[in-house]
């Protein structure tokens, strides 16, 4: 294998040998779900943590069905809309995980929602629980919109990782504006090489995933693609792959847009009409 699929995604004290991070909502059954994290590839997997997704209509619990020796978990503040509830929830996952043993109680994946029509985050509430966050021991890693200032100001408070969004969660529109994900990769990583930005919400499909690594950034984080996809082990699959294809077309370098053509074959070297 390549040495730049197996070099590690460091996320604060967590190393991944995945960069694809994938959820675990919305998918038909538990069962699916297993199946479908499994062929991902991905070894942290994010998990809500407010009570009432934790689980299912049956009353199982959705830890019955992840195997915490294979994954780690990032629990996320997913519906949360105020930086005092996201904090808490934040402090209840930690305790939820500390009582399993898993290594995922160190950190939380924030978000701070501004409205239940975008789901677009709260730049202001979301440095404010970011702040707060650290302060407590917390990684924090930073569901926010493509605003390169928002981005920088995250970093400054101390967040783990910044993962901009590609497009609104769940909207399936992929990567809207690459040329803000560009400058948020520039301003982050103008200090820091090594910080990792992660690209978080709007997969559509597997291109976009690709085309998210294209750009640079160092994972993709995505949840809707994969559970409500026509075939989620099939995506799911896909999704993996394109991750892969897209960090090494990344390092490859592609060659230069041109506006005419390029002869693929040489020129030179040619045997003139005639000539024997």
């Amino acid at each position: 294998m390549s040495a730049v699929l197996e070099s590690l995604l460091v996320l604060g004290s967590h190393q991944l040998s995945s960069r694809l991070i994938v959820g675990t909502g919305k998918y038909a059954t538990f069962e699916l779900m297993q199946e479908c994290l499994a062929i991902s590839g991905s070894d942290v997997i994010t998990v809500a943590v407010r009570r009432e997704r934790l689980m299912d209509a049956s009353g199982r619990n959705i830890l019955d069905f992840i195997d915490l020796d294979r994954y780690t978990i990032l629990p996320n503040t997913a519906g949360c809309f105020t930086a005092d509830e996201a904090v808490r929830t934040a402090r209840l996952g930690r305790e939820i995980l500390s009582s399993v043993g898993n290594p995922g109680a160190s950190w939380v994946k924030l978000e701070v929602l501004g409205d239940k029509k975008t789901l677009l985050p709260d730049p202001v509430a979301t440095l404010e629980a970011t702040r707060e966050l650290v302060a407590d021991g917390f990684e924090v890693l930073c569901y926010t919109t493509d605003d390169p200032i928002t981005a920088r100001r995250l970093q400054e408070a101390g967040a783990t990782s910044v993962m901009p969004a590609g497009s609104p969660i769940g909207s399936g529109q992929g990567i809207l504006n690459p040329n803000n994900i560009r400058i948020c990769l520039e301003y982050l990583k103008e200090n820091d090489p090594n910080y990792p930005v992660i690209v978080d919400a709007g997969v559509g499909t597997a291109s976009d995933v690709a085309f998210a690594m294209e750009l640079g950034c160092d994972g993709v984080l995505l949840n809707t693609a994969i559970a409500s996809a026509q075939d989620p082990k099939r995506m799911a699959e896909a999704m993996k792959l394109a991750c892969q294809a897209g960090r090494l077309a990344s390092h490859a370098g592609r060659i230069p847009r041109k506006l005419y053509a390029t002869a693929s074959s040489p020129e030179t070297g040619l045997i003139s009409p005639g000539v024997r």
